[in-house]
């Protein structure tokens, strides 16, 4: 389930491109990943986020999280930019 602060953030990323170039700059805080997201798009960003120790939250599904995310369309990963 999202929690309020993602809702409301005002740096966040939606999508994965937008996630991974974030993560690669340590600019990330939290990432959201949908369970019904393709194991090849949610793979190297567990594994990312594990290494690294990033705090990785599985939202339900994809239209879920692209809702949350102010976007008609459903999206795999987003994440939450550190202050």
């Amino acid at each position: 389930m999202l929690d309020e602060a993602f809702k409301h953030a005002k740096q966040k990323t939606v999508g994965l491109k937008q996630t991974q170039r974030a993560l690669e700059k340590g600019h990330v805080r939290r990432v959201y990943m949908a369970k019904d997201a393709e194991a090849h798009v949610r793979r190297p960003v567990l594994e990312w986020c594990n290494n690294h120790n990033v705090e990785c939250i599985e939202v339900p599904t994809m239209k879920e999280l692209g809702r949350a995310c102010g976007i008609e369309i459903g999206t795999a990963v987003a994440a939450l930019l550190n202050d």
